[in-house]
């Protein structure tokens, strides 16, 4: 049950940075002054996506800690690194970042390194 948890936890933080992210974009720049940043990320925490977002990542806090009580942290936590190629190939699609070689082959050496880990003993 331990790495059902974890892919909660996966699941659920790829789901809130990449919820946070599209609509975070959708409200344009940071303003310059300190108010005008202050009334933009009041707006943002009004934004129903981005309280969507913060939940999902508050809940895959809830599904890591469960994850914690039958998993090695040495064993889990490396695992957790495959978010950065789930974030990366879901960003490209979905917000129409761009992929470029390099972080193709970035975060290819990132889940080898995964999985080295994760099946190792």
């Amino acid at each position: 049950m331990g790495y059902a948890y974890l892919a909660i936890t996966l699941l659920l933080t790829v789901a809130g940075q990449l919820l946070i992210k599209w609509r975070v974009v959708s409200y344009g720049a940071l303003p310059e002054t300190l108010p005008a940043q202050a009334g933009f990320l009041l707006r943002l925490l009004l934004d129903p996506y981005i309280v969507a977002g913060l939940a999902a990542a508050f809940a895959a806090a809830l599904a890591w800690m469960a994850a914690l009580t039958q998993l090695e942290l040495s064993r889990a936590y490396p695992l957790m690194s495959l978010s950065f190629a789930l974030v990366l190939v879901l960003s490209a699609w979905l917000l129409g970042e761009q992929l470029s070689l390099n972080k193709a082959a970035g975060v290819t050496l990132i889940v080898l390194g995964a999985i080295v880990i994760g099946y190792g003993r």
